[in-house]
């Protein structure tokens, strides 16, 4: 695969976390779906149109799919144009950890997730260039570009001095300085949602400021990397449907929306 523009070999790997909860999935459950990965959207499980997406991006090198259960996500990868399958282990940051750098997924990695059946290629590039020499990237999406395009939609904002944000499922981690992140990460996973406690884990005086809400997310990112010993960057996205994953039937529902509206209008 060539990048777009100059011809030069394209070097992301792309990691694609489609697992599923210990006690199950009430998401999966409710449309009737082995896993959340596989919810029919447009005809087609939600993980074939993201690692679709994923082999369509010009920077993407190869695509890799974690889960516990991977045998029954062969049919999704395949409709998505193919991807690698491996089996996940305890935690998120636990199962990116013991993958990355490795011969299957060589740095630089993307991390995104199998309920991000909106995402487009143009929002990952968009993403990667914002990453620009970052350790560790994280994308996310302002409240006020989300509600210049979608005002109707309800979600939960970080609310720090710069703005109010919403990830995008969308992480970049370009070297093997991102380790200790990861390592933090899988004892704060219970706390990523709590911005206080979550930047708890990176001082009571960072954790402080992000609760009283007199430090900005990009900065409040710089400096936690910072104490890790790397460079952490915000990239703020453009696309307010960068930020609209799929998490309860409502979510469902938008999403389709748009993407129906997508094909309507002649977009991928």
């Amino acid at each position: 695969m060539t990048g777009p523009e100059d011809g030069t070999e394209s070097k992301w790997s792309a990691l694609v976390l489609a697992g599923s909860r210990p006690a199950g999935d009430p998401l999966a459950e409710h449309f009737g779906a082995k896993a959340k990965a596989l919810i029919d959207f447009g005809g087609k499980p939600m993980l074939a149109h993201v690692v679709a997406t994923l082999n369509a991006t010009p920077q993407i090198a190869r695509v890799v799919v974690i889960a516990q259960q991977t045998t029954q996500l062969e049919a999704a990868v395949a409709q998505g144009g193919g991807a690698t399958l491996r089996t996940s282990g305890g935690g998120i940051s636990a199962s990116i950890a013991a993958l990355a750098g490795s011969d299957a997924l060589p740095f630089p990695i993307l991390v995104t997730t199998a309920d991000h059946p909106l995402l487009l290629p143009s929002m990952i590039g968009e993403f990667l260039n914002g990453a620009g020499d970052a350790d560790v990237a994280v994308g996310m999406v302002e409240r006020a570009t989300m509600l210049a395009r979608h005002p109707e939609n309800r979600r939960t904002w970080l609310k720090f001095s710069d703005g109010h944000w919403s990830g995008a499922n969308l992480f970049a981690l370009q070297s093997e300085r991102c380790l200790p992140a990861l390592e933090l990460w899988a004892r704060a996973e219970q706390d990523r949602k709590t911005v206080w406690k979550l930047f708890l884990h990176f001082g009571p005086w960072l954790a402080l400021r992000a609760l009283t809400r007199t430090i900005g997310l990009a900065d409040a990112l710089q400096r936690a990397g910072t104490r890790l010993g790397l460079k952490a960057r915000l990239v703020p996205l453009s696309q307010a449907e960068a930020a609209i994953d799929v998490d309860k039937p409502d979510d469902h529902a938008q999403a389709l929306d748009i993407w129906k509206a997508r094909k309507a209008s002649g977009q991928p």
